[in-house]
């Protein structure tokens, strides 16, 4: 039976960490098909992460008061309803709706994932196997994620990558329903509805005034009002939370250093995994011209790493605890993504790109393992939804925060950086227009050298006679974002060295202090 429910709710997982990625080999193709820019591009990516961490602590303390598996089974349902929206979306508002709903319902299904296993296996060790197995399937989703779809694309569309989502969440949905345990603790629990809210508002305008930011400018009022609004929500959320006899989140874990370092690690790590997923596959798609069929085969090490390490890292677990293999993770990860920096160009083969992945999914494999057993070890088993919520908010976050950031990276460079060298190479201001308009949105007609016949004053004509210009704006334009990729990667790359360093600083406190506790009076 605990097998039975272990494999159903790795499913569930399955389905919803699988989203954080599977987009990521489709957006070149999303962005032929719709038209779409960069900054649309980041809301397809974000809007599902963004409606996953905002609501992620409510589905968690839903599952607590309701019932787990009820309110998992209803999350598996909305993300088959968002499915279907986003497979027949025919613009990219409709795309980025779906994409939400599914979002939604992975915020209600995702944390009873982790609480079923922490009620249904009562022994340490089969625990830590099981959330081994956890880490595993959820570090493999990620990894996946470009591997399924590219694999779809290249036989069939985009628009298949949501069927696959469909289907898969029937079979995830059935499974679930037969052998998953019902289980809840809602002895003298409510419902923190003030704390929810201002959960909400606070992720949610913070996001969307950096996405917005980058396309009206981070100077003009509303966007500048909207970020001082989402820090006056997040105060507001930590003095009510700390009054509320039942909050959506207990700040106190907090003061727990393993659970606070575990979180942080999350956070950070999802940066490495957008920059990874998201970005990386970006310059492979449009850079490097790589089918998707490749870029599938691309992630394969980094995905057999994952497993790899996830597995060891529950029987490192064990023996000294959750501080050193987080450490580590984040470091072989960071370091990882530096490498994969050096060895990205425009030629760059399978070879040289897929032992650095094998090295980040390594990391990735590590440190998720550990920070999820990290987070469930330091609260008692009636809050095991709250705590599972909270670290994989603090993912989804990562995840939100990343897109958002670094993309805004990327998007300056181009708009920017690549405005200057067109100027140098003494392109007209009516062409320079149109170039940054079809590297940053994409669906742009062209003629057959490759310049749009819309380009005024007869620039288009004038460049379509100059083959060695033309391939002079091309470079140019592969160089800035070469530049941008650069810049985002060393970000992340170093916020997750940094997080290691917490990680290991962290765990010889609690050493030192359990000693001292422990030391004979």
């Amino acid at each position: 039976m605990q097998r039975r429910a272990l494999a159903s709710v790795s499913a569930v997982l399955f389905l919803t960490f699988l989203d954080n990625t599977v987009i990521s080999v489709a957006l070149a193709n999303i962005q032929t098909s719709l038209s779409s820019g960069i900054q649309q591009l980041q809301w397809i990516v974000d809007g599902y992460m963004l409606a996953f961490a905002a609501l992620m602590l409510t589905g968690g303390t839903l599952g607590d008061l309701f019932g787990r598996k009820r309110v998992m089974l209803g999350g598996v349902a909305l993300f088959c309803v968002g499915s279907v929206v986003a497979a027949v979306a025919s613009t990219n508002g409709m795309l980025i709706t779906g994409r939400v709903v599914m979002g939604v319902g992975a915020a209600a299904s995702e944390p009873g994932t982790l609480s079923v296993i922490r009620h249904i296996f009562t022994d340490e060790r089969d625990r830590a196997r099981a959330l081994g197995a956890w880490a595993a399937v959820s570090g493999a989703a990620l990894a996946f994620g470009p591997i399924i779809a590219g694999l779809i694309i290249a036989a069939l569309s985009w628009r298949e990558v949501f069927w696959f989502n469909l289907a898969f969440g029937v079979l995830a949905f059935v499974a679930a329903a037969i052998t998953v345990p019902e289980s809840a603790d809602p002895q003298g629990r409510r419902f923190d509805l003030p704390g929810t809210l201002l959960g909400i508002a606070t992720v949610t305008g913070a996001t969307f005034a950096i996405i917005e930011g980058e396309v009206v400018g981070y100077s003009v009022w509303w966007v500048d009002l909207l970020l001082a609004l989402s820090l006056v929500f997040g105060v507001v959320f930590v003095l009510v939370e700390r009054r509320s006899p039942d909050p959506v989140l207990k700040l106190e874990f907090f003061r727990n250093e393993s659970f606070s370092s575990a979180n942080v690690a999350a956070f950070v790590l999802n940066w490495g995994v957008i920059a990874v997923f998201f970005f990386i596959a970006l310059y492979l798609q449009l850079v490097v011209n790589m089918p998707p069929a490749q870029i599938a085969l691309q992630f394969v090490s980094m995905a057999g790493a994952m497993w790899i390490a996830a597995a060891l890292a529950s029987y490192w677990i064990l023996r000294s605890g959750t501080a050193a293999p987080l450490a580590l993770g984040c470091v072989l990860a960071g370091s990882g993504m530096l490498v994969a920096d050096a060895v990205l160009n425009p030629n760059v083969g399978i070879g040289a790109l897929a032992w650095p992945l094998a090295v980040i999914g390594f990391g990735f494999g590590l440190a998720f393992t550990a920070m999820t057993s990290a987070v469930l070890s330091a609260v008692p088993p009636e809050r095991s939804g709250m705590a599972a919520s909270t670290v994989n908010t603090s993912r989804e976050l990562g995840g939100v925060f990343g897109a958002a950031v670094l993309g805004a990276i990327l998007n300056a460079q181009i708009t920017g950086s690549l405005a200057h060298k067109l100027v140098a190479l003494g392109i007209p201001a009516s062409f320079r227009t149109i170039v940054i308009q079809a590297i940053t949105h994409g669906g742009v007609p062209k003629t057959a050298c490759g310049v749009s016949p819309s380009a005024g004053g007869g620039a288009g004509v004038a460049a379509c006679g100059h083959a060695a210009l033309v391939n002079q704006v091309i470079h140019a334009a592969e160089g800035t974002f070469a530049d941008g990729l650069h810049v985002l990667l060393v970000v992340a790359a170093s916020l997750m060295l940094a997080a290691g360093m917490l990680a290991l600083l962290a765990g010889r406190r609690t050493a030192r202090t359990a000693g001292v506790a422990a030391a004979p009076t």
